[in-house]
């Protein structure tokens, strides 16, 4: 038995019971404990408890969650569950690892929030009659390793890249760094935001630029350096994106101009680089000292200057190329930034068009770190390599619902949408014959939701796609909207 229980809002902690009279509960002078009664997870009870729900049927603001199983199943989310847990569909670790996947597409994060996800439809949308606590899913993200995660996401990253979520011409790297409160002695870094450095957890995502969809992420100890994680990162993305007929161009900011990165880019069959130029003193020197005349003009107030680059002292033996930009009308208002290249590219196109496409990256944060990277709960690395890689599945489920809701759906940022559509729906859930039927009262978009999500089976089948929800004993899904 694993150590789960049922939910309620009764304790400080993340243990959970359907009432306060289902505990045993001691009181001592410091703090009340609360010990959890085991829930039985055998195959036999779980499929009783289930079938006893949806009998039972379910009402709550929290059947939204249900939408996202039609996208499960388009991206074989089971699938790769099972295979990332290596059990089979009966059994209760990948119905945890499914509770992780919705926990991070409702943006949970505090013990407050956690305490009420039962008895609304969420249990059951994950193939549980309960809410496991953080103990058994704390057992479960411990028992796989760093490499079952990346294994997890390439698999996720062929998938998606089957499905036309990448362009793979353009892919932007950049580091995440999520605040960590863990206790242990660790190295700290300094922020815009903070007044003093504070611990971090370092994670590199690695980003489609022009679908804005990441491909892969790599995470480690506050002490993981951009030169050490790079690497691993574009391992991930190369196996995710091989074969690849054409190069794709990495844009990166200054912090991965480093001698490690560009040699390791440019032994690579499948990648250029295009890095901006620390802008240090000497450079800004060396930029105004390059004559007017060799700037190639694109049009009023642009400019561009391409020279082979020699960084000085030999540590880099290869044909290295330095784009200069050059913005202003006139030379007292000219402003330089150089960039170098470890291939010979059409500059303009590289300066205009791909470099900016970087801060997609920064847009990416911004709407989905609340899924599951703004926060490290814990230094354990397969723990965090476990949770945040769930998230990524969690994203990718998202991010195909969102292109059927249309606007303005589709622009709200993961925390609104969780509130708002995963966790705001009031509706019901029944069974009738082999099909579950969701019902959703006053839903956003009603007509879209209808054109997408009446009568799925049939859809499913047009679309050479299994209706059987596998965790939920082979029942079929379907949505009504009043």
């Amino acid at each position: 038995m694993l150590n789960v229980s049922l939910n309620n809002s009764v304790y400080k902690k993340k243990l959970y019971t359907y009432r306060p009279d289902r505990t045993d509960q001691k009181v001592d002078t410091h703090r009340t404990k609360t010990r959890c009664r085991l829930e039985p997870c055998d195959t036999t009870s779980i499929e009783r408890g289930i079938r006893q729900l949806l009998a039972n049927k379910v009402s709550g603001t929290m059947v939204g969650i249900w939408l996202l199983i039609p996208e499960h199943l388009r991206i074989g989310t089971w699938d790769l569950l099972c295979g990332w847990t290596r059990k089979s569909t009966p059994q209760v670790e990948p119905r945890l690892a499914l509770q992780l996947v919705h926990e991070a597409a409702l943006c949970v994060t505090g013990v407050r929030q956690a305490r009420s996800l039962s008895q609304k439809g969420f249990e059951l949308a994950n193939g549980l009659p309960f809410v496991a606590t953080d103990k058994a899913i704390h057992e479960l993200l411990n028992a796989h390793t760093v490499a079952e995660a990346q294994a997890l996401q390439i698999a996720l990253g062929k998938i998606r890249r089957a499905s036309g979520h990448y362009n793979a011409q353009v892919l932007a790297i950049d580091p995440h760094r999520i605040p960590s409160y863990s206790k242990r002695q660790m190295r700290r870094h300094q922020t815009d935001k903070a007044p003093k450095p504070i611990k971090m957890a370092q994670t590199f995502f690695c980003l489609d630029t022009f679908n804005k969809q990441p491909l892969c992420f790599t995470t480690g100890t506050a002490s993981k350096t951009v030169s050490q994680a790079t690497p691993e990162l574009l391992d991930l993305a190369s196996a995710i994106l091989s074969p690849q007929q054409n190069k794709s161009l990495v844009v990166a900011d200054g912090e991965h101009f480093t001698v490690d990165v560009i040699n390791n880019i440019h032994n690579r069959s499948h990648f250029d680089l295009l890095v901006q130029l620390p802008n240090q003193p000497a450079l800004k020197k060396k930029l105004k000292n390059i004559p007017h005349e060799q700037f190639v003009p694109g049009w009023a107030g642009f400019a561009t200057h391409k020279s082979p680059y020699n960084p000085g002292n030999g540590s880099l033996q290869m044909p290295l190329y330095q784009i200069t930009q050059r913005c202003g009308e006139k030379p007292d208002q000219y402003q330089y930034k150089a960039f170098l290249s470890t291939a010979d590219r059409q500059e303009v196109d590289d300066l205009t068009l791909h470099y900016p496409s970087r801060w997609h990256v920064e847009e990416f944060f911004n709407a989905n770190q609340a899924l599951g990277w703004s926060r490290a709960g814990t230094t354990n690395i397969n723990i965090r390599y476990g949770h945040m890689t769930l998230a990524l599945i969690a994203q990718a489920s998202i991010h195909q619902l969102r292109q059927r809701l249309g606007e303005p759906i589709v622009q709200w940022d993961s925390s609104h949408l969780a509130k708002s559509l995963f966790n705001g729906l009031d509706g019901d859930i029944r069974v009738t014959d082999d099909t579950i039927v969701i019902t959703y009262y006053n839903a956003p978009n009603v007509h879209l939701l209808k054109k997408h999500y009446e009568y799925l089976p049939q859809k499913f089948m047009s679309e050479n796609i299994d209706p059987r929800i596998p965790w939920l004993y082979n029942f079929k899904l379907d949505f009504r909207f009043k």
